[in-house]
């Protein structure tokens, strides 16, 4: 491993002065997050160690926004500090996304609600719940975990759905959750949870549209019965 601080490197490889030279386009991956790091370690500098967390998550993005406050820290030389900051700047590109998401996405088919929530359900090893809620005119407002389990089971309180529904005056909503195993067939809780979100949401005015369970690159529609792949 290089001892080298970011000093001893040429102007234009430091990342700060890279992106003011060249702009942000220009920097890698490995060398945004240095950015963010801010130092390195006794034996890596930043870049180096912006590239070790990379590792760790197989320098997948999309793998790194899902790592928890304690699977950052478990990282060497990456302590609290600077595992706060990657997860705060990874929530604001997310909810920089999901502005500019609201302004311009439609969910009108299967298809298009798949492409949206995968990239909040892919390659997950716990079963997470997801509403997107949606106006009238099918547009996206807003996308909000519900809960969080385990392997086999995640507990939503519908109450919570709604909730959230109406605070951002959503009048229909697709719900979605996924299964870690890849097995797409729906539980009784599933059904319940399903009935249940479909009744309370008659009572408020608000649609569910559909009640989807994710896998591996396809899901199924529980109010339809049907699979659907990509």
């Amino acid at each position: 491993m290089s001892n080298r601080s970011i000093k001893q490197l040429a102007k234009d490889d430091r990342p700060r002065e890279k992106l003011e030279l060249k702009g942000r386009e220009a920097l890698s991956d490995a060398e945004l997050l240095a950015i963010l790091l801010g130092s390195g370690t006794r034996e890596l500098n930043a870049v180096e160690l912006a590239r070790q967390v990379l590792d760790k998550c197989d320098k997948n993005l999309l793998r790194l926004a899902r790592m928890s406050l304690d699977e950052l820290k478990s990282i060497k030389g990456i302590g609290k500090a600077k595992a706060i900051t990657i997860l705060a700047a990874l929530e604001l590109g997310r909810r920089t996304r999901d502005t500019r998401s609201s302004n311009e996405e439609i969910i009108d088919r299967i298809d298009k609600a798949y492409v949206y929530l995968n990239r909040y359900l892919a390659d997950l090893e716990v079963e997470r719940f997801y509403a997107l809620y949606l106006s009238n005119r099918l547009a996206v407002l807003r996308c909000e975990l519900i809960g969080s389990g385990g392997v086999t089971a995640t507990m939503v309180d519908p109450i919570v759905v709604f909730k959230k529904a109406l605070e951002c005056s959503a009048t229909r909503v697709i719900v979605a959750h996924n299964h870690p195993s890849g097995n797409l067939k729906p539980s009784e809780a599933d059904r319940a949870l399903t009935k249940r979100l479909e009744e309370g949401g008659k009572l408020l005015g608000i649609q569910l549209i559909d009640h989807y369970i994710f896998g591996h690159n396809e899901c199924y529609s529980i109010l339809r019965d049907e699979f659907f792949r990509p």
